[in-house]
């Protein structure tokens, strides 16, 4: 059977927001943030950031960047006791600067790409996973992936463009809420299953 997997946005979500940081020393885990990573590490359910990382495309950084900010993030969600299964970047932008990345693509929030393509690669149910982010572009990529989504409401959306796909099933303060929501949710499915059987 595949496996139901938790998502998270990296920036505002996961980490406090520092725009275009590719920085590991200004790296710094989200309130709520060491203590939903000690939930999630109790699942059952293997752990991806999705992040897009525009800041290639408009020349900010070069891609090559991200593997220190990748190796980071490994570190800090392995000091809460959690493990990264994989971390997915967007380094595109339609109207970046720098060649390849300056196009459109299918793997830039709100589109739903970097989740498909987790999916296909590690076997996930995305009928049974949870995508959580800070902004409506979140939200709307997790639910055309099929993912339940929660929206951590901290000021960071501000646009608040609504629209069918970009209503979260849940709202949380923080991460660490949202993990006590997404932990509920899959102990009551796991026992739905268990009945069923």
């Amino acid at each position: 059977m595949s496996d139901a997997a938790i998502f998270l946005d990296k920036d505002g979500t996961l980490l406090v927001n520092v725009p275009y940081n590719v920085d590991p020393r200004a790296m710094r885990l989200a309130p709520g943030a060491t203590e939903a990573l000690e939930i999630f590490a109790e699942l059952d359910a293997p752990l991806f950031v999705i992040s897009n990382q525009s800041g290639v495309a408009h020349g900010r950084f070069d891609i090559s960047s991200l593997d220190a900010v990748e190796l980071r993030l490994r570190q800090l969600v392995a000091c809460a006791g959690a493990t990264l299964a994989g971390v997915y970047w967007c380094p595109h932008h339609p109207i970046g600067r720098v060649a390849p990345y300056n196009r459109a693509c299918d793997c830039r929030k709100p589109a739903p790409g970097m989740l498909l393509r987790t999916a296909r690669e590690h076997d996930v149910a995305l009928e049974r996973s949870w995508f959580v982010g800070d902004i409506l572009d979140d939200v709307e990529a997790g639910r055309r992936a099929g993912c339940r989504t929660v929206l951590i409401d901290n000021g960071n959306e501000t646009v608040w463009q609504r629209g069918p796909m970009r209503e979260p099933h849940a709202v949380a303060a923080d991460l660490r809420q949202a993990a006590h929501v997404i932990k509920e949710a899959m102990l009551a499915s796991s026992r739905r299953r268990e009945v069923v059987r």
